[in-house]
C-alpha cells in the first residue's frame, strides 16, 4: 500500500465533535471528564445528549465528573479489522459505572486483562485520538 493511500485510510477511533459536544472534548483535552445532569429530575447521564433520557427534560447541563468508576463488565478484543484497532489488539473494551451514577462504554488501559475483576476501582485517564483526547480508564491507585 502506498504511503499516500495509507494516509487516506479511514480511521474508526476518532471522535467527531460538533457544536453540542465541543465542551466535552475540550474538557477531555484538559484532563477532565464531563457528564450531563438534568435539573428537572436530578439524574446524571452519559453519553452526552441534549435532553434527559429519564424524564425527557431539556434543562440539562454539563458538570465535571470525579473521574472515579468501578468496572461493570469487559471483553478482551483479540481481533478487529477496523483501522487502527487491528494494530492495538488485544485491548479491553469495557463498561464502567461512574461514581456519579451513569454507565459508560470505554476502554481499560494500563492493566493486564487477567487482573480485571467486576467491581474493580478505576480512574479516568485520556488517550490521544487525532486532535482529541478520549477518556479511558485504568486501575485506581
Amino acid at each position: 500500500m502506498s504511503a499516500e493511500r495509507a494516509a487516506a485510510a479511514p480511521r474508526f477511533d476518532l471522535p467527531e465533535p460538533d457544536a453540542f459536544t465541543r465542551p466535552y472534548w475540550d474538557a477531555a483535552a484538559e484532563g477532565q471528564l464531563l457528564i450531563r445532569r438534568c435539573a428537572g429530575c436530578g439524574r446524571a447521564h452519559h453519553y452526552p445528549r441534549e435532553f434527559c433520557p429519564y424524564c425527557w427534560g431539556e434543562d440539562v447541563g454539563w458538570e465535571p465528573a470525579s473521574g472515579e468508576a468501578t468496572l461493570y463488565t469487559w471483553s478482551v478484543v483479540h481481533r478487529n479489522d477496523l483501522p487502527p484497532f487491528g494494530s492495538r489488539v488485544p485491548y479491553v473494551a469495557a463498561v464502567v459505572d461512574l461514581a456519579e451514577g451513569p454507565r459508560m462504554m470505554t476502554e481499560i488501559a494500563e492493566c493486564a486483562h487477567e487482573a480485571l475483576r467486576v467491581g474493580m476501582p478505576l480512574t479516568v485517564t485520556f488517550r490521544e485520538a487525532g486532535e482529541e483526547a478520549v477518556p479511558v480508564f485504568r486501575p485506581r491507585g
